[in-house]
């Protein structure tokens, strides 16, 4: 089971990469073919998107807006299994290169994300995917 494991949490890191590069190539499909048919998923913003398909084409609208030159690093990725086909992957990216609506460029900032992969037939695919920014207000002054 050791090795089955440890096969499994290479697959999963693999998509995971294949997600990112995906995304620096600005390429909707690729980044989100991993994606269950029938998979949630709530971006940064709180935007909400179900199915693969809406998944894709919201990403492809964000490639063809904001994110047309964005670039995202992976920093560091920590798979749990919760069963032997059931995974929570916590994912911390740094996403550089966005515009604002008025053009702006803004700054790089970090992403967590959670992705919960589920393993059918033999592959494994993500059913979901939460992000949200880390530290979001570190540089701005929170009341007393």
């Amino acid at each position: 089971m050791g090795d089955e494991m440890t096969q499994d949490e290479e697959a999963i890191r693999r998509i995971v990469a294949e997600m990112t590069d995906g995304f620096n190539r600005h390429d909707a499909r690729a980044a989100t073919r991993m994606y269950a048919p029938d998979a949630d998923f709530v971006s940064v913003r709180g935007e909400a998107a179900a199915g693969s398909m809406e998944i894709e084409e919201k990403l492809a609208a964000i490639f063809a807006t904001r994110a047309g030159g964005a670039v995202l690093t992976t920093l560091d990725v920590k798979v749990r299994f919760v069963r032997p086909d059931v995974a929570l992957v916590h994912v911390l990216n740094e996403l550089g290169g966005l515009v604002a609506l008025n053009g702006k460029k803004l700054p790089a900032h970090r992403e967590l994300s959670i992705r919960v992969f589920v393993k059918d037939d033999g592959a494994w695919r993500v059913a979901a995917f939460h992000n949200t920014m880390q530290r979001p207000f570190e540089s701005a002054a929170l009341p007393g």
